[in-house]
């Protein structure tokens, strides 16, 4: 929560807690003034709410964000404390503060090292420049998402054999779950994740990840569903009704030696 940040507006007491220096009874606090005040238009005012003082403003204020509020840099990650910083930036470039992306294109050619201070140090600026170039963007990596067969919304609709798509909810040692779009997570079953012998699931497969499963097995009334991440299917190997074979003998079967073979091979007894 603290990577991504929050909406200071909608966000739900259990949601708050996440952030940092935001304790349960401060989120608890948080909603209750916003329920009787109003949606915070200001960052600042979170410093009217009880029990929240300046120690836990410094280390949540960053991670909350107040979109269309009255400072435009309320909706980004940049702290207020940076504030004066970058609203000198924006009156040597004769910018409105709403017009950050501009801001942060020109500063690229003016360069950083003027701004400079003992209070903001030049990491600080670039971490700043990041931000505003790109103002309430989302850091976290596009999320991939499973193809579901078309035709399959119930497990009613599942039949053996079937080839999938799905994504892992799961990973457990006994195997991993998977998603397939019936409203009933599948299960792939450890001696199933690979063609060859699997110690750990999670080496194979991670929560999130699209991976491509075959129905192995449908249990409508219990609601389970047995899957397959095999290649091929072992049991496809088996014909139904084929007698079942002994395997070949490995020794060799000889007749017993005779007298006659004795006296030839070891001669005769003196």
């Amino acid at each position: 929560m603290n990577y991504v940040g929050v909406d200071l507006n909608t966000a739900s007491k259990e949601l708050l807690t996440f952030v940092s220096g935001i304790t349960p009874t401060i989120a608890n606090n948080i909603v209750s003034y916003r329920n009787q005040n109003g949606a915070f238009r200001d960052r600042r005012h979170l410093l009217k709410v009880p029990k929240l003082g300046p120690k836990a403003f410094e280390q949540a204020a960053g991670f909350l964000r107040i979109r269309n509020g009255d400072n435009p840099l309320d909706n980004t990650a940049v702290h207020p404390e940076s504030y004066k910083v970058v609203e000198t930036i924006a009156a040597d470039l004769k910018l409105p503060l709403t017009q950050i992306t501009q801001i942060a294109a020109q500063l690229k050619s003016t360069g950083l090292k003027k701004y400079v201070t003992d209070a903001v140090g030049e990491p600080t600026l670039r971490d700043i420049l990041a931000e505003l170039e790109k103002p309430g963007r989302d850091p976290r990596a596009e999320f991939k998402y499973a193809t579901f067969k078309e035709g399959v919304k119930e497990i009613s609709d599942l039949k053996v054999g079937m080839e999938l798509e799905g994504i892992v909810t799961n990973v457990a040692n006994f195997g991993a779950f998977v998603d397939i779009g019936v409203h009933q997570d599948g299960l792939v079953h450890i001696s199933q994740l690979a063609d060859r012998f699997v110690s750990d699931p999670k080496q194979i497969v991670k929560v999130g990840q699209v991976v491509k499963v075959r129905v192995m097995e449908v249990n409508e009334k219990l609601k389970r569903i047995s899957l397959s991440m095999r290649t091929t299917d072992p049991r496809a190997a088996e014909t139904p009704g084929a007698p079942n074979r002994k395997p070949k003998e490995t020794q060799s079967q000889s007749k017993p030696a005779t007298l006659e073979d004795l006296k030839s091979k070891f001669g005769k007894k003196r």
